[in-house]
């Protein structure tokens, strides 16, 4: 794996935001030349100014909704690693038009440029959005319902175009459901911030939490370094099985709301106990939330290698630990 990726350059998009970042450090330790491509509407500057000086790392801010940028930032590059999306289900409601243009056209931006450069491996950010009103627990690839989010619907266009690319171009492309990812450079600020993020704000700030609908609905959450190792594999696989394929990116466990918030709390409390006089706010259900959510990882496992290293209490010590070192560290 190691020599493949010292011969590469990789054009990673999104690569400012959550994701992105920690999958351009991955692959800067690993030998790789990145390019980053990124509009910072989510991506943050900060998440990369670390890089910004090293050889091996170039930075281009641009959108994906511009094809012409994208045929520029993939010229030289060997490998695509597609992150860039405007996520968020209440986004997506409240805006269906701008996560449209960005998480469709976009991506086939990105699909066409990948293609006319001649890119043969084009990994992809999917969601576990894609299952919908499917009831099937524990989520499994082939299994698929009605989405329930314009998000949803973005995602799985998505695979689509891959698949279409896969069989028409030959692509090696390899599409990973991201279960409820978290970790380190995870943005709590934001109307839209993802619930470990907004927990953690909160809580800090000593306020009670917003838990919509009773809290009993539940989540695979998954660390970020799963999902990096994830993307790395997909990477540099050599298994000609796996190529068109779509996985699911998750620790095949799953844990309330309610008990989230317990977690969360114990852990933080650890450094502040006054946290511990916190408790949340019941609101209305939010639509388009899924009310389950598990994965089989199964196929991931035997496709791609997929060990999840850390497990759900692993990744959230490690996760509260840089949210209290880094918000309130000295």
């Amino acid at each position: 794996m190691g020599d493949m990726f010292s011969k590469s350059r990789i054009l990673v998009t999104g690569g400012a935001g959550f994701i992105g970042s920690n999958i351009c450090d991955a692959l800067i330790e690993a030998g790789s030349e990145v390019v980053c491509l990124d509009n910072f509407l989510t991506g943050r500057k900060e998440n990369i100014e670390h890089l910004l000086d090293n050889e091996k790392f170039k930075f281009i801010e641009g959108d994906i909704r511009d094809l012409e940028t994208c045929q520029s930032a993939i010229t030289g590059c060997t490998h695509v690693c597609h992150q860039a999306a405007l996520g968020s289900v209440p986004r997506s409601v409240e805006d269906p038009k701008t996560t449209n243009a960005i998480n469709i056209s976009g991506n086939l931006n990105v699909l066409i440029a990948a293609q006319e450069a001649g890119i043969q491996r084009f990994v992809f950010a999917s969601s576990s959005s894609v299952y919908g009103s499917d009831a099937t627990i524990p989520k499994i690839e082939h299994s698929t319902g009605t989405p329930l989010s314009p998000y949803a619907v973005t995602k799985m266009v998505n695979e689509s175009y891959a698949q279409v690319f896969h069989q028409i171009h030959g692509m090696e492309t390899i599409g990973l459901r991201y279960f409820n990812v978290f970790g380190r450079r995870q943005d709590p600020n934001g109307q839209y911030a993802a619930v470990i993020p907004k927990f953690v704000e909160s809580l800090l700030q000593l306020e009670s939490p917003v838990v919509f609908g009773d809290g009993e609905q539940t989540r695979d959450f998954t660390y970020i370094d799963n999902v990096v190792q994830m993307n790395l594999n997909a990477l540099s696989t050599s298994n000609t099985d796996a190529f068109g394929g779509i996985y699911n990116v998750a620790c095949g466990s799953r844990i309330s709301i309610n008990e989230l918030f317990l977690s969360i709390r114990t852990l933080l409390s650890k450094f502040d106990p006054s946290l511990l006089s916190v408790e949340p706010t019941y609101v209305d259900e939010r639509p388009g939330d899924i009310r389950h959510s598990i994965a089989n990882i199964d196929k991931a496992i035997s496709h791609l290698e997929y060990s999840p290293r850390y497990d759900f209490q692993q990744g959230l010590q490690e996760a509260m630990s840089w949210y209290w070192n880094s918000l309130c560290g000295d």
